[in-house]
């Protein structure tokens, strides 16, 4: 098998992780082969998938290997990764080869992949149809429109997967207690986060199919860094009571390093030395003939902080994740000015509200599908209606044009009731 070596340096999960950390495991890469797709191909009438057995839409981005054979019809091969399921145990889990088929069949197709010659196997792969709801039917804070006080997360609103399950039941959490509470509902947008993307998908979109949260999926990935993840949802956490004050502190203090090394760049001029210049030849990059701010020799491509150590003498000790997040920032900070731009006009739109009792059919202007795709989605805002596949541009004029009308009527009927 082909060794797969972890990540060097390690990227931890969490922002509070502290301290150097070590691979401990390695996976491995195999490959199936002709035999392999005989045999499945021999048996695939004892599939429920293909036997008829189990009439669901399965998931598209993690099929089973049965249906990577049927499907992928033209390739010789499929990748199986061989991951261990922990320090303490000769368990693998086998990513790549979820199936259907019976027990023994299951067991020869096994065998017949280099490396699994001679595999004993702990827990058989299984199928399993869920049935879910539609997630139309439930607002961005996970609540059912139609049932107040009930909320859906995970499968059960049509997504696939740990994380994206995960995610769903920390928004839908959330907003069960602080209703409970009588607070104000947690929302996240789409340009918040990836937990924002995916909700807005399946309560704007619906879904077909068991949804994935893919990062092409977000029209803001720019700004949806990993890097940045503590700076957007931070603060938000801390709002929800789950951020104790040494973690807040801790934010806090590498916000504040961020924002004075940011300032110590842009304020700091080298001058056009032999030494200067022969760095930068020697990185291939233009020799500078007059003074240069820190922060332009950062922008250029060929150089990062590792290359200017030598001539930035009074450049402080930070935390590396402060200086990665400084250096995304500046080598990108034209496109992510362009997307800033973006996301100010989405949250603009996002800040118009729409009445939840809206007769769409009665808005004179908007086309059949407009009426029709509002209707069934409600939206919250003109933000989240533009978004409604069915509804365009100019469904979204005349519901401007709408919505101003009749803000402009509810204004007059409050001053004839004061008066």
């Amino acid at each position: 098998m082909e060794r797969q070596e972890g990540e060097d340096p390690v990227v931890p999960f969490s922002f509070e992780t502290e301290g150097i950390l070590e691979n401990q495991e390695v996976c491995h890469i195999t490959w199936t082969t002709a035999e392999t797709k005989r045999v499945i191909l021999e048996n695939l009438h004892r599939s429920p998938l293909y036997g008829g057995k189990i009439e669901g839409v399965g998931p598209r981005y993690c099929p089973s290997i049965e249906d990577k054979i049927v499907r992928f019809a033209d390739k010789e091969r499929h990748q199986v990764f061989i991951e261990p399921c922990g320090l303490k145990t000769e368990e693998m889990y086998l990513q790549g080869l979820s199936s259907s088929l019976p027990v023994d069949v299951q067991l020869a197709v096994l065998h017949t992949i280099p490396g699994l010659e001679q595999v004993k196997v702990m827990r058989p792969a299984y199928a399993i149809e869920y049935d879910c709801c539609d997630p139309l039917q439930l607002d961005s804070t996970l609540e059912f429109l139609d049932l107040p006080g009930l909320y859906g997360a995970g499968q059960f609103n049509g997504s696939s997967g740990y994380e994206e399950a995960a995610a769903q039941g920390l928004v839908a959490g959330v907003n069960a207690a602080r209703k409970v509470r009588g607070e104000s509902s947690m929302r996240l947008d789409r340009a918040s986060s990836y937990i924002g993307t995916l909700v807005d998908d399946l309560v704007t979109k619906g879904c077909t199919d068991p949804y994935r949260m893919m990062t092409s999926r977000s029209e803001y990935r720019l700004i949806l860094r990993q890097d940045n993840a503590d700076e957007r949802l931070t603060p938000v956490g801390r709002e929800m009571g789950l951020v104790d004050d040494r973690r807040w502190e801790h934010f806090l203090c590498r916000q504040e390093q961020k924002q004075e090394e940011r300032k110590r760049l842009r304020e700091t001029v080298l001058s056009p030395t032999e030494e200067l210049n022969a760095l930068l030849v020697s990185h291939e990059t233009t020799p500078v003939a007059s003074g240069v701010r820190l922060e332009e020799l950062l922008k250029r491509p060929q150089l990062d902080y590792a290359a200017l150590e030598s001539v930035d003498a009074g450049r402080p000790a930070l935390d590396p994740l402060v200086v990665e997040q400084v250096e995304v920032e500046l080598k990108y900070e034209g496109y992510i000015r362009r997307q800033q731009a973006a996301i100010d006009e989405m949250r603009r739109l996002e800040g118009r509200f729409l009445p939840g009792d809206v007769e769409y059919t009665g808005i004179a202007g908007l086309r059949k599908e407009a009426q029709e795709k509002l209707s069934k989605v409600r939206p919250r805002s003109i933000g989240q209606a533009s978004r409604i596949s069915g509804v365009s541009p100019a469904d979204i004029s005349v519901l401007l044009i709408w919505l101003s009308s009749h803000t402009d009527k509810e204004k007059d009927k409050a001053g004839e009731k004061r008066a």
